[in-house]
């Protein structure tokens, strides 16, 4: 498989193209995003890496260029362990086997790949949170609940635990976001 997707956010300016390959090596998500923040522009440059079982094996971030550009590099063990660049521990990520990254609907697929929940099944999770642009990182907990699904998409509630949210979202045969109500808008694939 390979793909590009294009999301618009709903609440603000901005687009992210995500470029998407799985192949017998694994999965690799690619993406930029341009958006604003507290009315301030950003550009997020992101690369996950998954195995063949959609667990997350590295994540790098960087927010911005130049001098002024941050970035994380975070390691995974698929095991719920993690550690940075360095091979520093985060500990207070221990039990995350997914990412959630706050400006992108495409981390929604991690956890539905991974889970591949049949209708009326559930799954709470616990996800390594990274806030765009800071790059903070801490554990948040969620729930994905499969409310259908057949061979052309489905749809999935995700309930953000921690913020009393949720919202139903369609997703295409790849696990992609279609629809992210109030929040984002699939504007092209190829």
């Amino acid at each position: 498989m390979e793909a590009y997707v294009w999301w618009t956010p709903l609440i603000s300016p901005g687009l992210e193209q995500l470029y998407l390959v799985e192949n017998e090596k694994g999965i690799v998500a690619d993406s930029i995003v341009l958006g604003t923040h507290d009315s301030e522009p950003f550009r997020l440059w992101y690369q996950v890496r998954m195995d063949s079982a959609w667990r997350v094996r590295e994540c790098h971030l960087q927010v911005g260029g130049g001098e002024k550009g941050q970035a994380v590099n975070l390691y995974s063990d698929g095991q719920g362990h993690w550690t940075d660049a360095d091979g520093a521990a985060y500990p207070d990520l221990d039990g995350c086997l997914d990412i959630d990254i706050s400006v992108t609907p495409f981390t929604n697929t991690l956890p539905i790949r991974r889970l591949t929940l049949k209708p009326g099944e559930s799954a709470d999770l616990l996800m390594a949170y990274i806030s765009i642009p800071d790059l903070s990182i801490h554990p948040d907990r969620q729930r994905y609940t499969c409310l259908s699904r057949t061979s052309s998409g489905g749809t999935y509630r995700y309930d953000g635990l921690d913020i009393n949210f949720t919202a139903d979202l369609p997703v295409d045969s790849w696990g992609l976001v279609i629809d992210y109500p109030a929040l984002w808008q699939r504007t092209g694939q190829q």
